[in-house]
């Protein structure tokens, strides 16, 4: 019996060799086939609702012929760009310019909305083979955000302010700006001049609810997040203008967009159809209201008859 044993863990051993050596794709990843395309989303509601619409004005304009899937919660721009990079995906849902720009391009911020596009458009186009889309229409930038309460009783209107009361403010960052470099915290405090004595990396997820039960003074937080409005929040102004322009826009490789000049129209009739203020709506439901990405995606395309 043990014999035996020892026998089917060395032929399960040999079988996961090969596979491995076989250059298999993880589970939900590898190219296009003929009737399917892969897409990315990040582990945000804004990244899977663009997603889902991308997915499904698809679905919509072949009538069906072509059957999208999403490859979903990716951790960070980085992982989703080299999913794309690697062919495991074809099409990214949301990429920011100006994360790209400091991140796959490696290039210093640019503040200028303009020249940015142009460079993140120009550089994907040169060194990746890839289209860099227009904006779906908002912008998804940094911004300290505090309570109206705390906005009141520490004069704050703007992200100078801060520095009379930096050693006393408790500050929450997603871990990722903390430690980043061009458009991160080592930049920020060089730009404003002074360091926060309490700042910790938490969830962006979760700033919100801190900062609503008072648990932390201030966050960098995103401005397309639906629970600013929703809970009453203050954004600083970036008086130093230092955060670079985050303009939102779909990414495709221009191998698939060649061979699939359908999908191309489809992504490009989401262009400029969502604004700042819209998002914000569309992600409140999904974060303060619980609704699914893909239910909020598709009764936005209804209301809008698929854009045809």
């Amino acid at each position: 019996m043990e014999e035996n044993v020892i026998k089917l863990q060395k032929f399960t051993l040999i079988m996961i060799c090969t596979l491995l050596l076989s250059g298999c794709s993880l589970p939900g990843l590898g190219g296009a086939s003929a009737d399917s395309v892969k897409i990315t989303a990040l582990a945000t509601s804004e990244s899977q609702i663009m997603a889902h619409m991308i997915r499904l004005q698809i679905e919509h304009d072949t009538n069906g012929e072509v059957k999208p899937v999403i490859v979903n919660n990716l951790g960070s721009a980085a992982i989703e760009h080299n999913a794309i990079l690697n062919d495991d995906a074809q099409i990214s849902a949301t990429r920011y310019t100006g994360t790209d720009l400091v991140g796959a391009l490696d290039s210093d911020p640019i503040t200028n909305t303009k020249k940015a596009e142009k460079a993140v458009k120009t550089g994907f186009q040169n060194k990746f083979d890839q289209t860099f889309f227009d904006s779906y229409g908002f912008e998804n930038t940094f911004a300290f955000t505090v309570t109206k309460e705390t906005a009141k009783k520490y004069k704050l209107k703007k992200v100078s302010d801060l520095e009379k009361h930096k050693d006393e403010l408790r500050v929450a960052s997603d871990a990722t700006w903390i430690k980043r470099k061009g458009d991160g915290y080592p930049a920020f405090t060089k730009a404003y001049g002074f360091e926060f004595e309490h700042i910790r990396s938490m969830q962006i997820g979760l700033v919100y609810d801190a900062l609503k039960n008072k648990s932390i003074d201030a966050a960098l937080g995103y401005t397309t997040d639906g629970r600013i409005a929703a809970y009453d929040l203050v954004t600083l102004e970036d008086d130093r203008h230092f955060f670079p322009p985050y303009d939102a826009s779909p990414l495709a490789t221009n191998e698939y967009l060649k061979e699939n000049p359908k999908s191309k129209k489809s992504i490009e009739k989401l262009l400029d159809k969502v604004s700042t203020k819209k998002m914000q709506e569309l992600n409140f439901k999904a974060d303060g209201e619980k609704e699914e990405p893909a239910i909020i995606a598709e009764k936005f395309l209804k209301k809008h008859n698929y854009f045809e």
